[in-house]
């Protein structure tokens, strides 16, 4: 089912002015958050095998959206496609070639515009100029002051504008406004209120005689309806950030697609490319919204894949070989990361994998790490350790997410951590910053006994009622393995990005050679 939205004020506009024979239609095709997954993924986000990809299991990668992209344009008259931000970091593909493959697939899809999430400044504004040199099309970010940075200063705009159909389409780009606490932007960049950006250059392109503005919005589906009410002019907002699914057909959606704020419409493609954003919508000759319908287009396995995407993609796989064998840290004793442990009790694995979680949030206000201990798929040996030992311990491609929620919903998650271990299910919580005390007589549901928070440098007892940071893994974070209460009563909530493989090898590499422990933080 698609929803249709008619404003009164267009309505009788056509109406009076007879404007029907000037209506201009547009389909937006945009993708957002595609976090370098070029090949196909699995259900869960993470990556599928060649065999399941046979067997039709697998969604995404860059060779269906070519095939999807060009399908959806033959079904219209004028189109344009767009990125909501955040193409690079996430897989293999990132770590080696940076912004390389993303650039070339971009350009081979045919890409009219792009805004900048943080994670394109994950490895500072080098690699982002690098990127922004060889892409064929703008990338944009108004609400940055980029002058003081000599390698953005006059390359990188705040908006622009392009012509399809014989018609004018304004294009702005939007980012987070604590892009310098989530990425390395440096020092020579300062980041403003999305609002009042949105709202400075919506002035400039109206007085060069633009009436229909599209906003590429990496900030988020809270945000986005926040500048939707809080300025004018602004007709569509195609966002990004917080992997939003808006869906007129799903149960997991967060909102109708498109969205409508007064006469604004705001999309979003969940994330990973597993969706084509498709919106149509027709403008009157005023550059009024007269129609916003659309859905965005799952990837699955009914999508062709581009024979020679998929070739090519191989090709570019090849040298990701280099990284799984290279040395990466060392490890004093061999790290305990068998299932039977894990999926029962502390184990070593779990306390360095939370451990690092911690680590590399803890800056942001983040007191407590949970990992599941199903995602936890081998041990590593003594001595060095390779990326591809990490890889074959956190083979799902995770990302780290951080969000706030109450001690009660901590003590719920341990709760459903504890719940089916006679199951030796992966829902088993290994975790850091808190410790917990549980017994496996008592029925599931009532099996915690005792929560302690780390506050300052020692444990105190959870409060129910108070509000705390946590870190877990994506999958988790979205309601995996039982952890539904993660995907329901949670705020702030924020997918940081770093692949949980990425931060675990870090962490371990940090202080020479790594001494696996346990500590008691989980007892009986």
């Amino acid at each position: 089912m698609s929803i249709r939205f008619l404003s009164t004020t267009a309505a009788a506009l056509a109406l009076s002015a007879g404007t029907a024979a000037a209506d201009y239609s547009l389909t937006i095709l945009h993708t957002n958050d595609f976090h370098a997954r070029f090949e196909p993924i699995s259900k869960y986000d993470s990556g599928c095998s060649a065999e399941d990809n046979t067997e039709g299991k697998c969604f995404g990668g860059s060779a269906r959206l070519v095939t999807a992209i060009e399908e959806a344009r033959a079904r219209t008259n004028n189109s344009i496609l767009v990125d909501g931000g955040d193409q690079f970091q996430g897989t293999l593909f990132y770590t080696y070639y940076k912004g390389k493959v993303a650039a070339e697939m971009m350009n081979k899809m045919g890409y009219d515009g792009m805004t900048v999430g943080n994670h394109e400044f994950d490895d500072g504004p080098e690699v982002l100029k690098g990127f922004m040199d060889t892409i064929n099309f703008p990338i944009l970010m108004s609400n940055a002051d980029v002058s003081g940075e000599p390698l953005l200063a006059d390359s990188l705009m705040k908006s622009t504008i392009i012509e399809r159909g014989g018609e004018k389409l304004g294009l702005i780009g939007l980012t987070p406004q604590n892009t310098d606490e989530l990425a390395s932007p440096g020092k020579n960049i300062v980041f403003t209120d999305p609002a009042e950006a949105v709202q400075g250059e919506v002035d400039k392109l109206t007085a060069e005689g633009v009436n229909k503005i599209i906003v590429l919005s990496h900030s988020g589906y809270a945000v986005d309806q926040a500048v939707a009410a809080n300025t004018t002019g602004v007709d569509v907002i195609v966002g990004g950030h917080t992997n939003t699914l808006l869906s007129n057909t799903s149960d997991r959606a967060e909102g109708p697609y498109p969205t409508m704020v007064g006469d604004t419409a705001i999309v979003s493609a969940y994330a990973y490319g597993k969706f084509l954003g498709e919106l149509n919508v027709t403008f009157n000759d005023e550059g009024v919204i007269t129609e916003a319908v659309g859905e965005p287009i799952i990837m699955d396995a009914a999508v062709t894949e581009d024979e020679g995407t998929v070739s090519r993609i191989s090709e570019l796989a090849a040298p990701l070989e280099e990284i799984r064998q290279k040395v990466v840290a060392e490890t004093a004793e061999a790290i305990e990361g068998d299932r039977s442990v894990c999926r029962a009790q502390e184990c070593p694995m779990g306390n360095l994998v939370a451990d690092a979680m911690l680590a590399r949030v803890k800056d942001q206000g983040i007191q407590v790490a949970i990992q599941n201990g199903g995602g936890l798929r081998a041990s590593i040996d003594a001595g060095e350790v390779t990326m591809g030992e990490v890889l074959t311990v956190l083979p799902f491609q995770n990302t780290l997410s951080t969000f706030q929620t109450t001690g009660q919903t901590i003590i719920d998650a341990l709760e459903n951590g504890v719940s089916q271990v006679e199951e030796g299910a992966g829902r088993f919580p290994q975790v850091a910053g808190i410790k917990f005390t549980w017994t496996a007589d008592a029925e599931p549901g009532s099996r915690v006994k005792e929560v302690m928070v780390m506050e300052g440098d020692s444990f105190v007892a959870i409060d129910p009622a108070k509000t705390y940071g946590v870190v877990t893994n994506n999958y988790v974070r979205n309601g995996g393995d039982g952890y539904k209460m993660f995907s329901t009563d949670a705020t702030n909530v924020y997918d940081f990005g770093p692949d949980l493989a990425d931060v675990t090898a870090e962490f371990l590499a940090a202080d020479g050679p790594y001494t696996p422990y346990t500590d008691g933080r989980i007892s009986q």
